[in-house]
């Protein structure tokens, strides 16, 4: 029982460091809230409609076979380590390495079917946006900018 107070003391202690660094933060830095650090941020854009906007499912999928795919990666490195043993394969006169090639085929081959499968259902097909054209017209005349551009590409 006496190692498991090292471990309730570690845990406190961390828990200690972090609200004494939030409470620190909190009483130290100064508050001056306004208009503009309140709105949502946009990577500098002006927003535009509600925060809370629904987030493409199509996202979701493509991460999920980015999973199964990276899973496949895992699968492959100590299946290669494994297949590169010689002294494995030539302790089984051929037939671990034989065994381990088929196998690894029928791997890859599932996951090519369903691949397959999903490419076939249109999950990876991308609905695109229409371009919309955009109608300002500026007051500035088009000289003005023509000047302006030679004078610079000099």
């Amino acid at each position: 029982m006496d190692n498991y107070w090292d471990i309730v003391i570690f845990f406190l202690g961390g828990l200690g460091f972090i609200a004494g660094g939030l409470i620190t933060a909190k009483l130290v830095r100064p508050s001056r809230p306004n208009d503009e650090k309140l709105t949502t941020y946009e990577s500098g854009e002006d927003p535009m409609g509600l925060a809370r906007g629904r987030v493409n499912t199509r996202f979701y999928v493509i991460a999920l076979i980015f999973l199964l795919f990276e899973v496949e990666i895992i699968f492959l490195f100590p299946w290669a380590t494994v297949f590169g043993n010689e002294e494995l394969i030539n302790g089984t006169n051929g037939l671990w390495g034989w065994f381990s090639l088929i196998e690894m085929f029928v791997f890859i081959g599932i996951l090519g079917l369903g691949l397959a499968y999903v490419w076939r259902k249109g999950f990876l097909d991308w609905p695109k946006s229409e371009i919309q054209k955009n109608e300002f017209t500026s007051p500035v005349p088009m000289n003005l900018y023509e000047e302006i551009n030679k004078k610079y590409s000099k």
